[in-house]
């Protein structure tokens, strides 16, 4: 795709035939070429995945479903936030920010 900026506008093109431009070149003159997609991961990367693929398999870094449990039922039944919570949740953020 060419951007030639807002002085260079064309008018709709048919969805039938695509949008040439004068010195583009037929992918036919080029012959068949096979690509093929690759990724590269760094190793940076794969040791992120590593390290966040134990913890979340560890007994310590695992989600605990009972508490997630407790955590919806209190939500739900509108008994999880309290002024305590958001008082102490209040002074942790202003702690953090300094």
């Amino acid at each position: 795709m060419r951007v030639n900026g807002p002085a260079q506008l064309h008018a709709a093109q048919s969805i039938s035939a695509p949008h040439t431009t004068r010195g583009a070149r037929s992918t036919s003159s080029l012959g068949s070429v096979n690509s093929q997609d690759e990724v590269n991961i760094s190793d940076a990367a794969q040791q992120i995945d590593q390290t966040q693929s134990a913890s979340s398999t560890s007994a310590s870094g695992g989600i605990r479903q009972d508490r997630v449990a407790s955590l919806r039922a209190q939500i739900a039944s509108g008994t999880y936030e309290t002024p305590d919570k958001l008082d102490a949740a209040v002074s942790r953020l202003l702690d953090a920010i300094g």
